[in-house]
């Protein structure tokens, strides 16, 4: 059986049957989504790594909690990840002494020539602006934001690996940029 030209309800299901080549399946299809969305959460790659693999770890073994009529397995899937990358940023926040860097390893201070220390805070100030705002959108729209900005997704390939329709995807775009517009206009004006 060729499991890549089957849906994701179906290797769901394949999932729950404990067949392994369907997880494969899953994992090349999803795998570099998943780890994106860490990613861009953590700013750290062997975490995103960590996570990546923790969350197909949790969709082999509950597989069986997913229900189709509740939404799409990516839905799913990407509301794994923003939970366990939560869960990864809650416990930095319990235990902020593990995660400092004293001043001589701070990568930060290596600033490109040019680039002056106002303008690195700066820069640093409007990204930490940015995620704050993003993490207000709606995780639909957050997703297909992320897809087509962070990871450079047209919005064509974002309708095929969501398996959405290309309207529903703009639409959820213009949307998600509307708000950021107005949460960071808010951000301003205060």
């Amino acid at each position: 059986m060729d499991y890549t030209r089957l849906d994701d309800e179906l290797l769901i299901s394949l999932v729950q049957q404990n067949q392994e080549e369907a997880l494969s399946v899953l994992y090349d299809r999803y795998g570099r989504l998943v780890y994106s969305m860490a990613y861009n959460a953590l700013q750290d790659q062997a975490l995103a790594e960590e996570i990546t693999q923790d969350v197909f770890l949790r969709i082999w073994n509950k597989a069986d909690t997913f229900r189709a009529e509740q939404g799409k397995l990516v839905t799913w899937m990407t509301s794994i990840t923003r939970y366990r990358a939560i869960d990864v940023i809650r416990r930095q926040n319990v235990r902020p002494e593990g995660n400092q860097a004293t001043w001589i390893e701070d990568p930060g201070l290596d600033l490109p020539s040019g680039m002056d220390v106002e303008s690195e805070v700066e820069t640093l100030d409007s990204s930490r602006q940015i995620r704050t705002a993003m993490a207000q959108l709606p995780d639909e729209q957050r997703l297909v934001l992320s897809l087509a900005f962070f990871q450079g997704y047209t919005h064509s390939l974002i309708a095929e690996t969501l398996g959405e329709p290309l309207g529903t995807v703009k639409t959820r775009i213009r949307l998600a940029m509307q708000k950021l517009r107005q949460l960071l206009q808010e951000k301003d004006h205060l």
